[in-house]
Protein backbone atom coordinates (compact mmCIF):
# COMPACT_ATOMS: atom_id res chain seq x y z
CA UNK A 1 0.00 0.00 0.00
CA UNK A 2 1.52 3.46 -1.36
CA UNK A 3 -0.24 5.41 1.68
CA UNK A 4 1.56 5.45 5.07
CA UNK A 5 0.51 6.38 8.55
CA UNK A 6 2.74 8.90 10.28
CA UNK A 7 2.91 7.74 13.86
CA UNK A 8 6.31 8.92 15.30
CA UNK A 9 8.40 12.19 14.22
CA UNK A 10 11.73 13.37 14.88
CA UNK A 11 11.96 17.16 15.12
CA UNK A 12 15.32 18.48 14.92
CA UNK A 13 15.24 21.89 14.18
CA UNK A 14 17.41 25.75 14.14
CA UNK A 15 14.77 27.89 14.10
CA UNK A 16 11.21 26.81 15.83
CA UNK A 17 9.47 29.81 14.63
CA UNK A 18 6.47 28.60 12.23
CA UNK A 19 6.35 25.23 13.53
CA UNK A 20 3.60 25.53 16.43
CA UNK A 21 0.68 25.00 13.58
CA UNK A 22 1.94 21.84 11.99
CA UNK A 23 2.56 20.43 15.64
CA UNK A 24 -0.66 21.24 16.47
CA UNK A 25 -1.92 19.10 14.01
CA UNK A 26 0.58 16.30 14.27
CA UNK A 27 -0.17 16.35 17.89
CA UNK A 28 -4.30 15.93 17.09
CA UNK A 29 -3.68 13.41 14.62
CA UNK A 30 -1.92 10.97 17.27
CA UNK A 31 1.65 11.82 16.02
CA UNK A 32 3.88 10.85 18.63
CA UNK A 33 7.44 13.99 19.15
CA UNK A 34 10.63 12.62 19.19
CA UNK A 35 13.64 15.28 19.62
CA UNK A 36 16.79 16.52 21.26
CA UNK A 37 17.76 19.79 23.11
CA UNK A 38 16.18 23.18 22.33
CA UNK A 39 13.79 21.75 19.85
CA UNK A 40 12.37 19.26 22.85
CA UNK A 41 12.05 21.93 25.49
CA UNK A 42 10.25 24.10 22.76
CA UNK A 43 7.74 21.05 21.88
CA UNK A 44 7.42 20.26 25.75
CA UNK A 45 6.55 23.95 26.41
CA UNK A 46 3.97 23.99 23.75
CA UNK A 47 2.43 20.95 25.94
CA UNK A 48 3.17 18.22 23.83
CA UNK A 49 4.75 15.25 25.48
CA UNK A 50 8.38 14.49 23.52
CA UNK A 51 10.61 11.31 24.04
CA UNK A 52 14.16 12.37 24.11
CA UNK A 53 16.79 11.36 21.49
CA UNK A 54 18.84 10.29 23.61
CA UNK A 55 16.48 8.30 25.86
CA UNK A 56 16.03 6.40 22.51
CA UNK A 57 20.31 6.30 22.28
CA UNK A 58 21.17 6.10 25.36
CA UNK A 59 23.73 8.42 24.50
CA UNK A 60 23.60 11.81 25.74
CA UNK A 61 24.14 14.71 23.11
CA UNK A 62 28.10 15.05 22.77
CA UNK A 63 31.07 16.82 21.99
CA UNK A 64 29.60 20.37 22.72
CA UNK A 65 26.04 19.13 20.33
CA UNK A 66 28.26 18.17 17.04
CA UNK A 67 26.84 14.51 17.96
CA UNK A 68 23.20 14.20 18.93
CA UNK A 69 21.24 12.13 16.22
CA UNK A 70 23.64 10.13 14.98
CA UNK A 71 22.83 6.65 15.79
CA UNK A 72 21.73 3.41 14.35
CA UNK A 73 18.57 3.71 16.51
CA UNK A 74 17.36 7.03 14.72
CA UNK A 75 18.89 6.43 11.29
CA UNK A 76 17.89 2.68 11.58
CA UNK A 77 14.37 3.83 12.39
CA UNK A 78 14.39 6.38 9.25
CA UNK A 79 15.91 4.01 6.59
CA UNK A 80 14.50 0.68 7.71
CA UNK A 81 12.04 -0.59 4.61
CA UNK A 82 8.87 -1.19 5.88
CA UNK A 83 8.13 -4.06 3.39
CA UNK A 84 11.70 -5.86 3.72
CA UNK A 85 11.29 -8.67 6.53
CA UNK A 86 14.56 -9.04 6.87
CA UNK A 87 14.92 -5.30 7.57
CA UNK A 88 11.96 -5.30 10.20
CA UNK A 89 13.41 -8.63 11.95
CA UNK A 90 16.70 -6.44 12.27
CA UNK A 91 14.88 -3.35 13.83
CA UNK A 92 12.87 -5.71 16.28
CA UNK A 93 16.24 -7.28 17.11
CA UNK A 94 17.94 -3.95 18.30
CA UNK A 95 14.95 -2.21 19.37
CA UNK A 96 15.11 -0.13 16.51
CA UNK A 97 11.81 2.16 16.52
CA UNK A 98 10.22 3.48 12.58
CA UNK A 99 10.15 6.72 12.13
CA UNK A 100 8.01 8.02 9.95
CA UNK A 101 8.41 11.89 9.67
CA UNK A 102 11.74 13.65 10.19
CA UNK A 103 11.49 17.67 10.38
CA UNK A 104 14.83 19.50 10.32
CA UNK A 105 15.64 23.04 9.66
CA UNK A 106 19.57 23.64 9.30
CA UNK A 107 22.01 25.64 11.05
CA UNK A 108 21.68 29.18 9.23
CA UNK A 109 25.63 28.52 7.64
CA UNK A 110 25.26 31.10 4.28
CA UNK A 111 23.49 33.48 7.11
CA UNK A 112 26.75 33.24 9.26
CA UNK A 113 28.66 33.93 6.16
CA UNK A 114 27.28 36.95 5.93
CA UNK A 115 27.41 38.68 8.85
CA UNK A 116 31.30 37.45 10.58
CA UNK A 117 34.34 36.42 8.67
CA UNK A 118 35.20 34.27 11.99
CA UNK A 119 35.99 31.16 10.49
CA UNK A 120 35.75 28.81 14.11
CA UNK A 121 32.03 30.33 13.76
CA UNK A 122 31.69 29.69 10.57
CA UNK A 123 32.67 25.95 10.52
CA UNK A 124 30.33 25.44 13.88
CA UNK A 125 27.10 26.44 11.37
CA UNK A 126 27.98 23.35 9.21
CA UNK A 127 25.04 21.12 9.72
CA UNK A 128 26.20 17.13 9.68
CA UNK A 129 23.23 15.50 11.71
CA UNK A 130 20.60 17.69 9.90
CA UNK A 131 22.07 16.88 6.64
CA UNK A 132 22.03 12.97 6.90
CA UNK A 133 18.59 12.95 8.35
CA UNK A 134 17.31 14.80 5.80
CA UNK A 135 19.28 12.78 2.94
CA UNK A 136 18.51 9.65 5.04
CA UNK A 137 14.64 10.71 5.02
CA UNK A 138 14.53 11.87 1.34
CA UNK A 139 16.27 7.99 0.45
CA UNK A 140 13.31 6.22 2.06
CA UNK A 141 10.51 8.45 0.78
CA UNK A 142 8.96 5.26 -0.32
CA UNK A 143 8.11 4.87 3.72
CA UNK A 144 9.09 8.51 5.29
CA UNK A 145 7.95 12.13 5.25
CA UNK A 146 10.72 14.52 5.06
CA UNK A 147 10.41 18.18 5.86
CA UNK A 148 13.76 19.82 5.23
CA UNK A 149 13.48 23.22 5.68
CA UNK A 150 10.68 25.71 7.21
CA UNK A 151 8.86 26.44 3.50
CA UNK A 152 7.75 22.79 3.70
CA UNK A 153 6.09 23.17 6.76
CA UNK A 154 2.98 24.46 5.08
CA UNK A 155 2.80 22.08 2.48
CA UNK A 156 2.40 18.90 5.15
CA UNK A 157 0.38 21.38 7.50
CA UNK A 158 -1.89 21.16 4.09
CA UNK A 159 -2.05 17.48 3.90
CA UNK A 160 -2.47 16.81 7.37
CA UNK A 161 -5.68 18.82 7.99
CA UNK A 162 -7.09 17.19 4.71
CA UNK A 163 -6.25 13.55 5.09
CA UNK A 164 -5.11 13.24 8.57
CA UNK A 165 -1.66 11.83 9.45
CA UNK A 166 -1.34 9.99 5.98
CA UNK A 167 0.85 10.86 3.28
CA UNK A 168 0.42 9.26 -0.44
CA UNK A 169 3.63 8.21 -2.11
CA UNK A 170 3.31 10.72 -4.56
CA UNK A 171 3.25 13.47 -1.86
CA UNK A 172 6.17 11.61 -0.08
CA UNK A 173 8.31 11.75 -3.23
CA UNK A 174 7.50 15.34 -3.71
CA UNK A 175 9.07 15.95 -0.28
CA UNK A 176 12.52 13.92 -1.08
CA UNK A 177 12.78 16.01 -4.18
CA UNK A 178 12.79 19.19 -2.36
CA UNK A 179 14.98 17.71 0.22
CA UNK A 180 17.76 17.01 -2.33
CA UNK A 181 17.00 20.29 -3.26
CA UNK A 182 17.93 21.98 0.12
CA UNK A 183 20.66 19.65 0.31
CA UNK A 184 22.29 20.46 -2.51
CA UNK A 185 21.85 24.35 -2.04
CA UNK A 186 23.47 23.77 1.33
CA UNK A 187 26.38 21.84 0.14
CA UNK A 188 27.32 23.95 -2.79
CA UNK A 189 26.91 27.23 -0.21
CA UNK A 190 29.46 25.29 1.67
CA UNK A 191 31.26 24.50 -1.17
CA UNK A 192 31.47 28.01 -2.35
CA UNK A 193 32.91 29.55 1.14
CA UNK A 194 35.96 26.82 0.76
CA UNK A 195 36.61 28.29 -2.90
CA UNK A 196 36.89 31.26 -1.71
Amino acid sequence: MSDKKIKTALVSVYHKDGLDDLLAELHKNGVQFLSTGGTQAFIESLGYPCQKVEDLTTYPSILGGRVKTLHPKVFGGILGRRELESDQQEMAKYEIPEIDLVIVDLYPFEETVANTNDEPTIIEKIDIGGISLIRAGAKNFNDVVIVPSKAEYGPLLDIVKKQGAVTTKEQRKWFAKQAFGVSSHYDTAIHAYFEK
